[in-house]
């Protein structure tokens, strides 16, 4: 939220006795983050009960005129009235409050001070004899006037553009003005003076979910912000370090990648990868180029260019993503270990896995959607997934991306499309008035056609912060998709679309 104030000294001059200046006038303007002006915007002045509404230009005006009773012919605007010429005060006020005269050399030193009440003058030249500046304070409970003159002989001032001034009404203790526009936080700015100009920016107020954050999110910081890690590495490998944690009763083993500009006090973004049978976790921390591992973590890490991820890759026991809440306690304490011991944005947990990776994937989705805010799949298959039974099932929705070989005959397209889609979708659909996610599983997918090219379809029925891509390729059991076909003539994986198209799916959120 910016506030822009600009203090508008107003100092009107009257003729002898007579003539108007504003007791006070706030104006100022009143925008979005966008500068988009709004209208209708509640503007209150506290203290004194006075309010508004902008106008279809987000322009406001909050303005008094006052009355005098004085002994002077009547002027408005004003709680007093002062003059100085040759030397001679003249002041009037039309409150039972003194006046109160304070007078201070050039070196801010008090030389005189005196109260009176009503109206009458004050000879100068008896309160100040030497030669020289002097600035003299005139105030009426809380109006106050503030002027300069000089002593060479006639005490010419220089009081405006004339001798005379009005005692203007200045804020009162704990003054505040306050904004309220429906969709915005409420604004309050404390006021010094109530003669200003304010332009000032609303917030739009952060919507409120039953569940899940909105879309870009500001970052919600880990335990580990501002601190250093006291996590022991059991070695350094290339591109990362290994740790172990123990679960349960088995020793696991997990890498992890820090950006190379890493900063304890950034919120950083997290991915884990969840590698395929006949695998490893440090496959994916570094391994010779292969159409499985054509960079590291699933080609993620080259497309961090600013370095706003930590990537993780967990390695299974034996290989095989087969100890069901074991496996599922493996991930969630490794993330808690990530938690106390780096900055990261616990809002932004990513993961994505290939073949048995995916069936892990697609479990721990569907049991950490209050800790994994999005998964990628590549070739999900709808089967040897373990999940929780009964109450500990989470019927929350989870957004996921799901890339899959129309001929892939090891984890079955049509069985993915026709099983573990619609389960997915079932739970995504868009919020109710109530803030219950619908049914979304009518809503098919477009499909790749022929032998070249793919077709990314995204859902237009879930809700927005929980989306649902589907890409279809014509291809087999393979997570690098491409453009030129099948294995075969052709074939080249260094042309996959694959990384890309998750990095952009992550990225929106």
């Amino acid at each position: 939220m910016s506030i822009k104030a600009t203090h508008l000294l107003t100092t009107a001059c009257l003729l002898a006795f007579c003539g108007a200046a504003s007791a006070y006038t706030i104006t100022g303007t009143v925008s979005d983050n966008d500068g988009k002006a709004i209208k209708d915007a509640s503007v209150s002045l506290l203290k004194e009960g006075k309010s508004t509404k902008t106008d279809d230009k987000g322009k406001f005006t909050i303005h008094e005129d006052e009355e005098d009773v004085g002994i002077a012919p009547s002027f408005k605007n004003s709680v007093g009235y002062i003059s100085i010429n040759n030397g001679i005060l003249s002041y009037s006020q039309s409150s039972a409050s003194p006046v109160q005269v304070k007078i201070y050399n050039s070196l801010g030193n008090q030389v005189f001070k005196s109260s009176m009440q009503g109206s009458g003058s004050l000879d100068l030249s008896k309160m100040v004899q030497a030669r020289g500046t002097y600035f003299a304070q005139v105030s009426v409970g809380n109006a106050k006037q503030q002027f300069k003159f000089t002593t060479d002989g006639s005490y010419s001032s220089t009081f405006g553009t004339a001798n005379n001034g009005a005692l203007m009404k200045d804020a009162a203790k704990d003054e505040a003005i306050r904004f309220i526009a429906e969709g915005f936080d409420t604004l309050t700015v404390p006021l010094g003076t109530l003669d200003t100009t304010l332009d000032v920016k609303l917030q739009k107020t952060a919507p409120t979910f039953k569940f899940g954050y909105a879309l870009k999110n500001d970052p919600t910081p880990s335990k580990g912000c501002g601190k250093a890690s006291s996590l022991k590495k059991v070695r350094s490998v290339e591109n990362g370090d290994q740790f172990e944690i123990r679960v349960g009763s088995d020793t696991r083993k997990y890498f992890i990648t820090l950006p190379k500009n890493y900063d304890n006090n950034k919120p950083h973004k997290v991915l884990f990868a969840l590698h395929c049978y006949g695998s490893s976790g440090e496959d994916f921390v570094h391994h010779s180029p292969d159409y499985d591992h054509p960079t590291p973590y699933y080609g993620q890490q080259v497309l961090d260019k600013n370095g706003d991820y930590i990537f993780v890759s967990l390695d299974a026991i034996g290989g095989l993503w087969n100890k069901g809440q074991g496996d599922h306690d493996f991930f969630a304490q490794t993330l808690t270990t990530l938690n106390e011991n780096y900055c990261i944005d616990t809002s932004r947990v990513f993961i994505n896995g290939f073949s048995y990776g995916a069936m892990f994937s697609y479990s721990l989705m569907q049991d950490m959607q209050s800790r994994v805010r999005a998964a990628a799949t590549y070739a999900v298959a709808d089967y040897n997934i373990w999940l929780p039974e009964g109450n500990n099932m989470k019927n929350l929705p989870i957004a996921w991306m799901n890339v899959h070989g129309v001929n892939d005959g090891r984890c079955d397209y049509n069985r993915a499309k026709t099983s573990a889609l619609p389960r997915i979708l079932k739970r995504n659909g868009k919020a109710d008035a109530n803030g219950d996610f619908t049914d979304a599983s009518s809503e098919k997918p477009e499909e790749v056609k022929g032998n070249t090219g793919h077709v990314c379809y995204d859902f237009k029925n879930v809700d927005e912060r929980f989306p649902v891509k589907w890409c279809s390729w014509p291809g087999d059991h393979q997570w690098t998709a491409h453009d030129t076909g099948n294995m075969g003539v052709g074939w080249n994986w260094e042309q996959t679309w694959v990384p890309e198209e998750v990095h952009k799916f992550f990225e929106q959120f």
